[in-house]
């Protein structure tokens, strides 16, 4: 549990600061917030609560209305303003540009629907209980909103940002985000204060503007920075930089009375649009962890316990009067869009709840003059206790919605198809038993598909890759088009009467998905699954993989010899089938070998120790990844394709492999770069 554990660090530093006898005034305040909260989100992660709900339990104990060991609310209010941050930010830089485009029906259709129903719904109910119109407007902007800073975290944790109901869900936090800025600038208007309608129309056109600019902008400048930050070889340089474009475009944003928070998923964007992206990633993502969990704390300090148990009954109906009318109202915004029931249920039910950014537009609605439900104080101490309440169970909702999509995820007539299969397809596949299920089609899926060939051991393939799909369709195999993710694809490929499923796809994000619905049918099914690298492999082994064959492993080779030795093929021919395959890919595209120049050239004696090299499809120094270090300029070797980083940056893995190797030359693994050295005659050709 990677909170805890760097609250506990933090504990270890707390104890050496107070030992050193002078602290700040605040000092108390801060080592007791993360002392107490890392005892507890421990406690609760030992009898199975997610680390969220452990922290709002925290911020509920140690807040004012408990305990009182935290008192200073504006000091863990802008931590906690730093942590949706950070999350968001890491958030942008999983997802891309090209993502956000292909959603951009749901941002805009999706979101809007969801938000105009509930904000006009929650306006229309409250005002036919006599509600003055300005409260109900007041108070349906902030139900409206939903947390994105808990939705995506979770949906994060458990692997299903890029899943159809995330990403549905995505689309419409990204609305909610958009629309807080005219919200902002409405609710003065609803008080009697602020500008003309005019003045929110000109604010909105400018927040649109600079989002624009800074996307278009940014986007040509931002991989050239990185490459040029990454080129110096220092850690400390590259994570100053990129937190720097975090906050930096998150500021410039905000000028504009776009939230803080969508600027940096616009910032995390950017950066994902670098090859460097992932470096920055994990650079940021240990400030994430620590910032994020305070602002979950920041939550639970917010509710008074003693107002809760006094108006439990009428808070409780709050809740579930929230629920209902979000999740009806997400449900049927999620389905104009052409979604099947199982994901506009997922998705109805992880948004039904009340989001961060409403405490921010209850703040201001208290300095115009207005509360929730009109109530004045009784009105926010209501609506901030159905929000935390709500918020801490978001993680239930989400388990909930599910396992109802796995129940309801099946296709109804209306809905897309994905899939295309033949009456001769079927009959073919129909008619398999014992036989492998291969998910996904990429190069380790094409090298295995040959091996079985060559063994007569018989497979299936479902790919969502039509280029893919069509190349095996030429070499007669059996394949399926459709989101192997899904049970009903599986179920065309004959997964319940399959020996074996095999996912040699290099996205964990799909392998990992893939896993949990076959175990959750087929329980004894054996599973193996190759994980591009390690940090992979550990959450796809508890997802339910019965191997994980990491990229250390030689892994196209390993994962043959693996599927292989199941089927108990004798191994002389494994042996001859793997030499066979290898002797075949070397015609592949993505073949390197020393031109015909080079080989003649007069400044080297060794170029005949160099052979053809298949080049990875990872652009990446696997040891420095491995050690969680940053690599500069790649070389890879001519005699077996090891591929390292230079000697400008500190690990020097190329040279390394030469000294341990004695394998003479290298050739430049950078885009656009073609030269080759020899380490032996100390000469570039």
């Amino acid at each position: 549990m990677k909170q805890v554990f760097v609250f506990s660090i933090l504990l270890l530093f707390s104890s050496v600061a107070f030992a050193a006898g002078e602290t700040p005034h605040f000092f108390a305040e801060i080592a007791a917030l993360f002392v107490a909260s890392a005892v507890i989100a421990y406690l609760g992660f030992r009898v199975g609560l997610t680390p969220i709900i452990g922290f709002l339990l925290a911020g509920v104990i140690i807040g004012p209305n408990a305990l009182g060991l935290v008192q200073d609310r504006e000091m863990i209010d802008a931590a906690a303003e730093v942590g949706v941050i950070l999350l968001l930010f890491t958030i942008g830089i999983e997802f891309s540009l090209e993502k956000l485009a292909r959603i951009s029906r749901l941002i805009f259709v999706g979101g809007g629907l969801q938000v105009a129903l509930t904000l006009g719904s929650v306006t229309a109910l409250l005002m036919l209980f006599g509600v003055s119109w300005q409260a109900a407007v007041f108070t349906g902007c902030l139900v409206s909103l939903s947390s994105t800073a808990i939705i995506m975290k979770l949906l994060a944790d458990r692997h299903e940002t890029n899943t159809e109901p995330g990403q549905a869900s995505l689309g419409i936090l990204i609305f909610q985000d958009l629309a807080v800025v005219a919200m902002v600038l409405l609710i003065p208007l609803l008080g009697g204060e602020g500008g003309t309608t005019l003045d929110l129309l000109w604010a909105i056109m400018k927040a649109i503007g600079i989002i624009a600019i800074v996307l278009l902008v940014a986007r040509r400048g931002m991989p050239r920075l990185l490459e040029l930050v990454a080129r110096t070889c220092s850690p400390e340089i590259f994570l100053l930089t990129v937190v720097a474009v975090c906050f930096g475009t998150a500021y410039l944003t905000s000028l504009a009375g776009v939230s803080l928070s969508l600027g940096a998923f616009l910032a995390g964007l950017l950066v994902s649009e670098s090859r460097f992206g992932q470096q920055a990633f994990s650079e940021i993502l240990p400030l994430q962890i620590l910032f994020s969990a305070v602002f979950f704390i920041s939550v639970g300090i917010l509710l008074d316990v003693q107002f809760l148990l006094m108006n439990l009954p009428i808070v409780l109906l709050g809740i579930l009067a929230v629920i209902a009318l979000k999740s009806f109202i997400t449900f049927a915004s999620v389905r104009v869009l052409g979604y099947g029931t199982g994901v506009a249920t997922a998705s109805a039910l992880i948004l039904a709840q009340v989001g961060e950014f409403s405490f921010v537009l209850e703040r201001t609605g208290r300095e115009a003059g207005l509360s929730p439900l009109g109530l004045n104080d009784v009105g926010s101490q209501m609506f901030i206790a159905c929000t935390v309440l709500l918020m801490g169970i978001t993680p239930f909702m989400a388990t909930l919605g599910k396992r109802l999509e796995l129940r309801l995820s099946t296709p109804v007539p209306g809905e897309r198809e994905e899939e295309d299969v033949s009456e001769e397809v079927e009959a073919r596949f129909a008619a398999l038993e014992n036989h492998v299920v291969i998910a996904g089609y990429g190069e380790t899926a094409r090298v295995l598909a040959g091996a079985l060939d060559e063994a007569q051991v018989p497979y299936g393939i479902a790919t969502l890759s039509p280029t893919g799909a069509s190349e095996a369709e030429k070499q007669g195999r059996l394949i399926v088009r459709g989101d192997y993710t899904k049970g009903h694809i599986l179920s065309l490929v004959g997964v319940e009467r399959a020996r074996l499923l095999v996912i040699p796809d290099d996205q964990p994000e799909m392998a990992h998905r893939t896993v949990s619905v076959v175990r959750a049918n087929h329980p004894e099914l054996p599973i193996v699954v190759y994980a591009p690298y390690n940090a992979a492999a550990a959450e796809l082994r508890e997802a339910g993989a019965s191997t994980v064959i990491s990229a250390d492993h030689a892994a196209t080779k390993f994962v043959v010899w693996n599927i292989l030795s199941q089927f108990d093929v004798p191994k002389g021919d494994v042996q001859s089938i793997l030499a066979t395959l290898l002797t075949r890919a070397k015609k592949d595209d993505n073949d390197m070998e020393l031109s015909q120049q080079q080989r003649s050239t007069t400044k080297c004696n060794h170029t005949n120790q160099t052979t053809v090299i298949q080049a990875p499809t990872e652009h990446v120094c696997p040891e420095c990844v491995a050690l969680g270090d940053s690599w500069v300029h790649l070389r890879i070797c001519m005699s077996c394709g090891h591929v390292g980083c230079c000697d400008s940056s500190k690990n020097k893995h190329a040279t390394r492999h030469f000294h341990d190797t004695k394998h003479p030359i290298i050739k430049s693994f950078e885009p656009g770069e073609n030269w080759a050295y020899c380490y032996e005659d100390k000469t570039t050709f």
